[in-house]
């Protein structure tokens, strides 16, 4: 049975949610997933490996003395938090909710995000306006891969952005039972909450054909208009865009139109 606080929705003819989350970080969408009967298939194309070596900390203790840093996600947050304190004089902006949260729990009670959960957002904080950052130092904590749209607009913008790579995707091969899975799904709906273009291409190019052709009748719910329209390109018939990044607001964002 639903917790209480899970928004009611109508019956929905979908069966299964897709996760492309990294190994490990599936609980969530799980949870959101069971909340309303529906199975999960965990098809995870990396995992989250934290640096920890001195060039790692060399960047980061370079990108937070900046007047101003950015963090890309929660893991960006967690693995920068387990090498030095985060609670510098400089301004923390964080992409989305989640990552402020992880920041204000690391003792950042400052942070700030978007209301736009995306880069895109990010970008339109007035405190990255061109006025704001020309000529000023810029830290961005992240990793490589990802992101890269931040660096090249605030670098046009006049800022000298410093970079700290605190984490690594380390690629994975798909699991074999969950491919098998996915194969034995028949016809049943499909629902994919999308939040990585790189995760989705990398998961399209492991799978057996019969399994990428499977997925691509799942219906895309994408934490952004852009991720969406890489879902179409990419041969889904069915990809809309949702207004929040979060795995529980994509699912419900999904349900609610199913």
């Amino acid at each position: 049975m639903p917790h209480a606080s899970t928004p009611a929705v109508p019956d929905r003819p979908a069966s299964y949610v897709i996760s492309l989350r990294p190994a490990g970080e599936h609980a969530t969408l799980a949870r959101a997933a069971a909340a309303h009967g529906l199975e999960l298939i965990a098809l995870s194309p990396w995992r989250i490996v934290h640096r920890d070596d001195d060039a790692a900390r060399a960047a980061l203790a370079t990108a937070l003395d900046a007047p101003l840093a950015i963090f890309t996600s929660p893991p960006a947050v967690a693995a920068a938090s387990a090498l030095m304190p985060l609670t510098a004089a400089g301004l923390r902006l964080a992409v989305g909710a989640g990552s402020c949260a992880a920041l204000r729990a690391a003792g950042v009670a400052d942070a700030v995000a978007p209301e736009r959960e995306d880069s895109e957002g990010l970008l339109a904080m007035p405190q990255l306006a061109t006025g704001e950052v020309r000529g000023r130092t810029v830290g961005l904590v992240t990793a490589p891969g990802g992101r890269g749209r931040i660096a090249a607009e605030l670098a046009t913008r006049g800022a000298r952005v410093v970079r700290a790579d605190v984490y690594v995707r380390e690629p994975l091969p798909l699991d074999a039972e969950q491919v098998a899975r996915l194969l034995a799904t028949g016809d049943a709906p499909l629902l994919l909450p999308l939040t990585s273009g790189e995760a989705l291409q990398r998961v399209l190019d492991a799978l057996p054909a019969a399994a990428a052709q499977r997925l691509r009748t799942a219906r895309v719910v994408a934490a952004s208009e852009r991720l969406a329209e890489l879902a179409r390109d990419a041969g889904f018939a069915q990809a809309q865009a949702a207004h929040s990044p979060r795995p529980e607001a994509l699912l419900m964002a999904a349900l609610a139109d199913s």
